[in-house]
């Protein structure tokens, strides 16, 4: 347990310091849904609260968003046993969800955007300059490999960001935290974990299938996962196609000849070629 712990706070603390998510003087509000990640991280983030001399505040943000099966009485019960100031916000998203949604489909997506406006709303009202999320490397993996097996698209879940509106700063404080150490540390804690029958009635959800191809790698080289999130700090730009990130119909004059006149046959070349 102490083992885990200190493992998990220096991979928190780490990342914090890495990407400057924490700053003396913040304002910082932690989005409980009631799984075992956003527990482990509003717990570890208190006690880093507490352990830095109250550097910076923190307030829990729980969203019920009227799903079946909802009882947060033991989440209730454990932020009063912590004595994290808190707010449990009750907004009717369920039933838009599934007026909008067709029988069978996938609600992740809408119900993800209304959770996400009502998180940043109540953000903005409250005057927090940090809105915490809990995330995990995992998660920022699957990211880029659903957009890119998906959207067609090369992105992930950054560890700090600035919102489109500019109004709000998130942070990810377990950005360089395994889920399986989450996993273990969570049975430990014994939290009163709260599922989500909403999206988790749903079976071959993308995600899963993502998380199975990346465990089935994994088995047959164990360096996988670290490589594929060693990838999100190591973008060579030059050595894919994004043509706003690079160059291409300018590399010409970076070319070393032996004249000038060479230079200028392949420039007068190239450009017959393009017209």
């Amino acid at each position: 347990m102490v083992k885990l712990e200190k493992k998990l706070l220096h991979y928190i603390t780490k990342a914090i310091a890495d990407y400057t998510m924490i700053t003396k003087g913040d304002r910082v509000m932690v989005c409980l849904s009631g799984g075992k990640d956003s527990f482990t991280m509003l717990y570890l983030l208190n006690e880093i609260r507490k352990n830095s001399h109250n550097r910076f505040s923190l307030h829990s943000y729980t969203l019920d968003q009227s799903q079946p099966g909802w009882n947060d009485e033991g989440l209730r019960a454990w932020l009063e046993e912590q004595r994290i100031p808190n707010t449990i916000e009750k907004r009717d998203t369920y039933s838009i969800v599934t007026e909008k949604i067709p029988v069978g489909k996938t609600y992740c997506s809408l119900c993800s955007r209304l959770r996400r406006g009502n998180i940043y709303r109540f953000a903005e009202d409250n005057g927090f300059n940090k809105i915490a999320l809990g995330h995990h490397r995992d998660d920022m993996i699957h990211s880029m490999l659903m957009s890119m097996l998906y959207n067609g698209q090369i992105r992930s879940m950054p560890p700090k960001l600035l919102t489109d509106n500019k109004r709000n700063i998130v942070i990810r404080p377990l950005a360089y935290c395994k889920e399986a150490d989450i996993i273990e540390y969570a049975k430990i804690q014994a939290y009163p974990i709260i599922p989500c029958n909403l999206c988790g009635s749903q079976e071959n959800l993308k995600r899963q299938r993502v998380k199975r191809l990346v465990e089935e790698l994994a088995a047959e080289n164990d360096k996988v996962p670290s490589n594929l999130f060693g990838a999100l700090s190591n973008i060579q730009p030059s050595q894919l196609m994004d043509k706003d990130l690079w160059d291409f119909a300018g590399l010409e004059d970076g070319l070393i000849l032996d004249n000038e006149n060479e230079t200028e046959d392949l420039k007068s070349q190239l450009t017959t070629i393009s017209t």
